[in-house]
């Protein structure tokens, strides 16, 4: 009797343990992204085998996110954490070991950087000033921006979900591929859409646009920014108003989360046009995805340089 209850054991034992194993390998991985555009991307890869949550809200700055007690508790819980890197936000490593999870540390083996590989704009060539404004220290961090930096995170992201879920490899691999596939198509529209806008320039509030305006061939070296982080000042009004008017500009483009007012006002002084743009995944109507995303401020672009 007793032996028997023991094989009875084991075996519950032997059971309980298949059964967990099995559980583990169909939960799906929890990542916790620092923005909605990265989120997309790994859910277009790791589609029902990923559980994605991203941190900051696309309706606000990213710069300046402050963390909630249940960012803490996602990351806290996660298996892979997937961020800009560089110094865009500041607010990502307090978050990190605020979680407790030393193993989401930039360098760390459940982290992924998603600015390797990518060709950064504006990198510093001269020692830096606080006079200059909110300079980034490694180059321009909105590289999001620009759709052909998709692919090159599009890959940074298969990699590291292969190396922590080996078995689903192909799996992954197969939806990148589709993806990567439809986002060259899309590339090829975009550029089709807005092939007359090469060579045109646009005034942008913050130089978040400038990947994009690069990927398209538009010229954009004025901001209604005198300086990074500092708002519009009447003297850079005046000089803006008078630079609009001498090169022919006649697009001012503003992101949802900064005032419009100005941009307003520069319109109605000059006759440019004020539009908005977005920045991120979900941001406005239409952007719910990467391509919806790009479609919208493409679109808007070419439709106000004609």
């Amino acid at each position: 009797m007793f032996n028997k209850l023991k094989r009875l054991s084991l075996l519950m034992v032997f059971f309980i343990s298949a059964a967990r194993l099995l559980y583990a390998a169909a939960a799906p991985l929890k990542v916790v992204a620092t923005q909605t555009l990265y989120a997309d991307i790994v859910r277009q890869i790791g589609k029902e085998k990923v559980e994605v949550k991203s941190v900051a809200s696309p309706k606000f700055n990213v710069h300046f996110i402050q963390p909630k007690p249940s960012d803490v508790r996602n990351v806290a819980h996660a298996d892979l954490v997937v961020y800009t890197g560089l110094d865009l936000e500041e607010w990502w490593g307090p978050l990190v070991e605020a979680a407790g999870r030393p193993e989401f540390f930039p360098g760390r083996e459940k982290s992924v950087d998603l600015s390797r590989g990518i060709r950064l704009l504006k990198v510093p060539d001269h020692p830096l000033s606080r006079a200059e404004g909110d300079i980034h220290l490694f180059g321009n961090p909105h590289y999001v921006m620009n759709p052909e930096n998709a692919k090159i995170m599009a890959e940074t992201i298969l990699e590291k979900l292969k190396e922590v879920d080996l078995p689903n490899t192909s799996y992954y691999e197969e939806n990148e591929r589709a993806f990567i596939s439809r986002l060259d198509a899309k590339m090829a529209q975009w550029k089709e859409l807005c092939s007359h806008c090469a060579g045109q320039e646009i005034v942008a509030y913050h130089d978040e646009v400038v990947y994009l305006a690069d990927f398209l061939g538009i010229k954009n070296e004025q901001f209604l920014e005198p300086k990074p982080g500092i708002p519009p000042t009447p003297k850079h009004m005046e000089f803006l108003e008078k630079y609009l008017k001498e090169n022919n500009v006649h697009v001012i483009t503003t992101p949802t989360y900064f005032p419009k007012s100005s941009a307003d006002v520069l319109a109605a002084k000059t006759g440019a046009k004020a539009v908005t743009l977005a920045m991120n995944v979900g941001e406005l109507p239409g952007t719910e995805d990467i391509f919806g995303f790009f479609d919208y401020d493409v679109k808007t672009l070419s439709e106000v340089l004609k």
